[in-house]
């Protein structure tokens, strides 16, 4: 089995945070990297001890929802609070970061912001960020099996599709087998199963 890279361990580890986002309008995690070590993580949601989206919706003014703190700030904010330095870190972000989160981003000295998905990414924000000399870098999160032993059930699964064509006599249930087996286990050739 192949290691997984830095980049792909530390993107997945922001996305694993984006899952306890609870803004209803896009799920956003953020992990903050000092010598390949996590030093502070953060998702989107409100303030400790208030009221969620999730529960009450979103406070939108101007087309932002206000109740929100963002997943770079939170992560940011985490390590002001317990006394941990963010000079030359690196942040993973499932998403390109907004203005405001690239200005505190570069204010807290992090070097690189590396994210997955690009966001209304502001022109003054990619600006500031070449300005201040802070690298950004999209990382697409590569699908991969925590299974060690998946691409040998897959390969069962083949087999067994394969057999099932030899021995029935009915195309449609086989067709139907195949389809569900695909959709299980995410096969991306189809044509090895059809």
């Amino acid at each position: 089995m192949a290691r997984i890279s830095w980049n792909q361990y530390f993107m997945a580890q922001s996305h694993l945070l984006a899952m306890r986002s609870t803004c209803e309008r896009l799920s956003v995690g953020a992990i903050i990297i000092r010598d390949k070590r996590m030093i502070a993580g953060g998702y989107n949601g409100s303030v400790s001890g208030d009221v969620h989206c999730i529960d009450e919706g979103c406070y939108v003014i101007d087309g932002h929802c206000v109740r929100t703190i963002h997943a770079e700030m939170n992560a940011l904010l985490q390590c002001a609070k317990f006394g941990v330095a963010t000079e030359g870190a690196e942040i993973y972000v499932t998403h390109f970061p907004c203005l405001h989160c690239c200005k505190a981003i570069i204010q807290a000295g992090i070097k690189t912001v590396y994210y997955s998905k690009d966001y209304r990414n502001h022109p003054y924000a990619i600006q500031l960020f070449e300005d201040a000399g802070v690298h950004t870098e999209k990382v697409e999160l590569e699908t991969f099996s925590l299974d060690s032993r998946g691409e040998e059930k897959r390969e069962l699964i083949e087999e067994l599709m394969m057999e099932l064509d030899r021995s029935t006599n009915d195309p449609k249930a086989s067709a139907d087998l195949k389809r569900k087996a695909k959709h299980l286990f995410d096969i991306q050739d189809p044509t090895t199963l059809l």
